[in-house]
């Protein structure tokens, strides 16, 4: 029994010592590899140029000097140009075409010598530029550059910019996208390729280098954007033009043909927007063109004198139409006029006005078609060429208690109503007879003398504008009159009380010759 408990304890010591022993080897093994692999290491790198290692911007980390001057003699460069329609090419530049390798290795040796290759498990982040960069022949270099097909004359499209196209009716404007083509920047092309094969990449984007030409102007430059929604804006105006029942619409189509851009500024052609409102002057002024006029006696004559009528002020017209079309307005618009006259509509002179026929010496009044006053009248002495003029006119005002001067005298009138320059329409209350053939022998320097209560009643009746129609109807001559006695004569500074009829002011003895009016020049008495 005691013998068997001795060989118990007997096996139990050897199964300690195992244990201590397999602990043993299990530390020291791997101990004893990682020896193995750091003298390995350390031995590999005394030939062999430590991880991180950048030498003249190449990574040459684990290689040997050998390796890195095959590496050389294997280079090659592969080049990725943009095509025309925006695809790519690759073409490929061998480092022996080029005479690529290096002139010595002494820089590299030195390098490796002095590393510390019992570091080797660390990575260094070591960065040498030496005088071993490779060599290789700039001219061949350049040669082959030239010879890519990205400056073959066939293959290159020049870039061109974005721009606003041509009106088209119906579409107006539109914004075509730039257009950037493959042609090559050659001197950027020449340092980005010389700059790669330096560092012995392997790949070079000509386009991500920024080695083409772009077009200056693309969809997203504001300049182009700010015109061409002006331009937009222009085709979108229409302004219509009312002349009566008659309208003329410029829009788009026309307006557009004025225009001319510079930059981001768009300018009207002066010149053409003048054309425009001429041609509109020519068809709808009515002013100093001859008039068909029905008389009241049923005979039609025709007026070719005179100044009414519709009269455009075609500066001001361009002036404001100019403005209106650079703010881009749109809408009604009347024509800025010198003179209107009654209506747009045909005649123009409308139905209210004053009908002179100076061979009866009548006249009619007229108010909205209906003759309202008729009466006889003594216009100016045509033997002394004094006679009334024809033709169409508007009462330039009307004046209240006028002063008509003459050379040696004054005369007042109550109702002053002038329609061509100084010739007008008075009361002339020294005289006693009117009409007949009285205008011939005692006849006024041209304006229409008027019994005083006719001149009142058209001088109510009137406003300024208001058309006066003169004209020569033979066949309609009055009955002469019998010869009464000769008026008496005004001496100098004489004038006729309208109410009386009584002349007073007699200071001088100056005697005027009898029933002839001044040359009318008013003068507001009271002022």
């Amino acid at each position: 029994m005691k013998k068997h408990k001795k060989v118990n304890k007997i096996k139990k010591q050897g199964n300690r010592k195992g244990h201590v022993l397999i602990l043993s080897l299990v530390a020291i093994v791997p101990a004893f590899c990682l020896l193995v692999i750091y003298v390995v290491g350390a031995n590999y790198y005394r030939n062999h140029f430590l991880n991180g290692t950048v030498i003249d911007q190449v990574d040459v980390s684990g290689m040997m000097i050998s390796e890195l001057e095959e590496q050389i003699q294997r280079y090659s460069l592969r080049v990725i140009e943009r095509q025309a329609d925006g695809t790519t090419l690759e073409e490929e530049i061998l480092g022996s075409e080029i005479g690529f390798s290096y002139i010595s290795t002494k820089p590299l040796q030195t390098i490796l010598k002095e590393q510390n290759n019992y570091l080797w498990f660390l990575k260094q982040n070591a960065v040498y530029e030496t005088e071993a960069l490779p060599f290789y022949e700039e001219e061949t270099l350049e040669k082959k550059i030239g010879e890519l097909r990205g400056f073959k004359e066939e293959f290159i499209k020049e870039p061109t910019d974005a721009y606003i196209a041509d009106y088209v009716q119906g579409r107006g404007f539109e914004l075509v996208a730039e257009n950037r083509g493959n042609l090559l920047n050659r001197n950027k092309t020449i340092e980005v390729m010389k700059a790669a094969v330096n560092g012995m990449e392997e790949e070079v984007n000509l386009e991500e280098a920024g080695c083409y030409e772009e077009p200056r102007v693309t969809l997203e430059d504001t300049t182009l954007q700010k015109t061409y929604a002006s331009l937009q804006n222009y085709v979108n105006t229409v302004i219509t033009y009312t002349f009566g029942t008659e309208k003329e619409v410029l829009d788009g189509d026309t307006i557009v043909s004025w225009i001319t851009v510079n930059g981001d500024r768009v300018n009207f052609d002066r010149t053409m927007v003048e054309e425009y409102v001429a041609s509109l002057r020519k068809k709808y002024d009515t002013v100093f063109r001859p008039r068909k006029f029905y008389t009241s006696y049923g005979v039609e004559v025709t007026i070719d004198r005179g100044d009414y009528g519709w009269w455009m002020d075609t500066e001001q017209e361009t002036e404001e139409l100019i403005g209106m079309l650079e703010r881009g307005e749109s809408g009604e618009r009347v024509p800025v006029y010198k003179q209107k006259a009654a209506s747009y509509e045909t005649p123009d002179y409308g139905n209210t006005y004053v009908e002179i026929n100076l061979t009866a010496q009548h006249l009619f009044f007229y108010q909205n078609g209906n003759c309202v006053l008729e009466s006889d009248f003594v216009s100016g002495n045509p033997s002394r060429g004094n006679g009334t003029p024809t033709g169409i006119y508007g009462i330039t005002y009307k004046e209240r208690d006028a002063t008509l001067k003459g050379e040696n005298y004054r005369t007042p009138v109550s109702f002053w109503m002038p329609f061509n320059n100084n010739v007008g329409m008075h009361d002339a209350t020294w005289r006693s007879e009117f009409g007949g053939n009285i205008y011939q022998t005692n006849g006024s320097h041209g304006c229409i003398n008027l019994p005083y209560s006719i001149a009142q009643e058209i001088y109510n009746n009137v406003e300024k504008d208001t058309p006066v129609i003169c004209y020569q109807l033979p066949g309609t001559e009055p009955e002469p009159l019998i010869e009464g006695p000769v008026e008496p004569e005004l001496p100098e500074g004489a004038v006729v009380n309208p109410e009386t009829g009584q002349v007073e002011g007699i200071e001088q003895g100056i005697e005027q010759q009898t029933g002839q009016e001044p040359l009318v020049v008013p003068e507001t008495l009271g002022n």
